[in-house]
């Protein structure tokens, strides 16, 4: 299994939840690191339902919302949860709120898989 230092992993199921590190996903060279931790669970070790949750993120790039677009392209059971208002207001302004399937808390999102 691979190291991960932007995100936690844990299993519920057959769903992979992954909980971000980083407070403010802002720095280009984190991004790419992140990015590869991500396509890392879909393309080295085969995960097919990822649950992205957001609560500990306060801030994030448009180059983080990029690669979350590379990576819903990657799997489309992709779920998201927890994301502040704030952060929401982008994914609504960019239309990417139709795009992901976005779910209040983690035990919604888990009970749509």
């Amino acid at each position: 299994m691979a190291v991960h230092r932007r995100v936690e992993v844990s299993e519920v199921g057959d769903v992979t939840v992954v909980h971000f590190v980083d407070r403010k996903i802002l720095d280009e060279a984190n991004i790419q690191e992140l990015g590869q931790e991500l396509f890392g669970l879909v393309e080295s070790d085969g995960r097919e339902k990822l649950l992205l949750n957001f609560t500990s993120v306060d801030f994030l790039s448009s180059a983080a919302l990029g690669k979350l677009i590379t990576l819903d392209k990657k799997v489309k059971a992709n779920k998201l949860c927890n994301i502040r208002p704030e952060i929401y207001e982008v994914f609504a302004i960019t239309r990417l709120n139709k795009l992901f399937d976005i779910r209040d808390d983690e035990a919604d999102a888990l009970a749509a898989f």
